[in-house]
Order: structure tokens, then C-alpha cells, then sequence
């Protein structure tokens, strides 16, 4: 799972780190240090929808996800985010970046939720 992080100001969003979802108790254990070492004070996860705005099985996956979150940081507030196309956006920024196809993976994910970040972000600037 991609992390990304913004800056104190909140105005600009960076890839953090990539943590795998399995074991996922030890996601959480990670994500509890990130959140620590931090000072997280808000959680945006990004959201999958259909090109057409609906949910699909995808986005249960990710409220499920949400209520874990909820459960295992509840002092922390956690907002959804639309990340329509953010992969395919990353993806074609690591390729131009000149990336090798076997580093994408994480990067993908990690510049991901960086992208969904900073759409959340420019948002509610």
C-alpha cells in the first residue's frame, strides 16, 4: 500500500513508503510508526469509483479498509478520496521518468496515493 505525506503546510504532498497489506496486522504496525513519528493528524484514503462515479466491489474493500483504520487510530480523522486514474497517472510519470519496469510496483503505489494527496489537498486549498 502506498503512503504519502504532505508537508506541514499541507500544500504539497510527497511518496512516504510502501507497505505491503499482508500480513495486515503488520500494516498496521507500521502504519501506527509512520503515524507517530509523523504527527499525522488527518488520514485521506483514497476511493475507487467506475469511470461513470458508482462504486464497484472494490470500493467495499476500501470501507472495510476505512473502518479498520477508524478502529486502530480512532483519534485520527480519515476522509475518502475519488483516485480514478491516479495508477495509470503514476504509472506514465515513472515511465517517463525512465524507471525500470521491475522498481514500478511500489513506486506506482507510493506516488499513487501522493497523487490522490495532493488532488485532496489543492482541494481544500
Amino acid at each position: 500500500m502506498g503512503i504519502a505525506i504532505s508537508d506541514e503546510l499541507k500544500m504539497i504532498a510527497q511518496p512516504l513508503e510502501y507497505i505491503p497489506a499482508e500480513p495486515l496486522e503488520k500494516f498496521w504496525e507500521a502504519l501506527g510508526v509512520i503515524i507517530q513519528e509523523k504527527d499525522v493528524d488527518q488520514m485521506v484514503v483514497g476511493m475507487p469509483r467506475n469511470m461513470n462515479g458508482t462504486y464497484g466491489p472494490a470500493a467495499e474493500k476500501v470501507k472495510v479498509f476505512v473502518a479498520g483504520l477508524r478502529e486502530h487510530f480512532p483519534d485520527i480523522p480519515v476522509r475518502t478520496w475519488d483516485e480514478r486514474l491516479t495508477s495509470s497517472q503514476a504509472n506514465r510519470l515513472l515511465i517517463e521518468a525512465d524507471v525500470r519496469r521491475d522498481k514500478r510496483k511500489e513506486k506506482v503505489d507510493k506516488m499513487a496515493a501522493a497523487i490522490i494527496l495532493q488532488s485532496y489537498l489543492d482541494a481544500i486549498a
